[in-house]
C-alpha cells in the first residue's frame, strides 16, 4: 500500500497552487471593487444632485436667475464628488424648462500596477420631470 503512495509523486502539493490561484483571483476582484464602487458612486450621485437642481432651478422664486442658481449647484456637486477637471458643464433655459449637461471621462486602475485602466465615461442631461413640468 506504501509503494502505491510514493510513486504518485507528482500528484502531491497541488491543492496549495489551486488555493493560491483562487486567492490571487479574489485579491483581484477586491482590488478592482475597491477602486470601482467610489467612482461609480460619485457618478450616481452627481446624477442625483443634477436632477435635484433643475428640479429646483425651475422652482426658484423671484429675481434669482434659474440658469445660474443650477450651474452654482452642479459646480458644487462636482467639487464634492471627486470629478476631474476637465469636465464639461452646460446648463440651458428653454421652453420653461432647465436642462443640464455634464459629460466628463475618468481613468480607473481596476488590475494593480497599470495593467489594465478602465475609462469610465459619464455623459448625463438632466431635464425636471414631476409635477412643476406639468402645464
Amino acid at each position: 500500500m506504501k509503494k502505491a503512495v510514493e510513486k504518485r509523486s507528482s500528484e502531491r502539493g497541488g491543492a496549495g497552487v489551486k488555493l493560491l490561484m483562487v486567492l490571487l483571483v479574489l485579491v483581484l476582484i477586491g482590488n478592482a471593487g475597491y477602486q470601482w464602487i467610489p467612482v461609480a458612486y460619485a457618478g450616481e450621485s452627481l446624477k442625483q444632485d443634477m436632477q435635484t437642481a433643475v428640479v429646483q432651478g425651475l422652482a426658484a422664486p423671484g429675481k434669482t436667475s434659474p440658469v445660474d442658481l443650477v450651474k452654482k449647484k452642479i459646480i458644487m456637486s462636482v467639487e464634492s464628488n471627486d470629478v476631474p477637471g476637465d469636465v464639461i458643464i452646460e446648463v440651458k433655459a428653454s421652453n420653461n424648462m432647465i436642462q443640464a449637461h455634464v459629460a466628463y471621462t475618468k481613468e480607473v486602475p481596476l488590475l494593480p500596477f497599470g495593467i489594465y485602466n478602465y475609462q469610465y465615461e459619464f455623459d448625463h442631461t438632466a431635464t425636471p420631470s414631476g409635477f412643476l413640468t406639468k402645464q
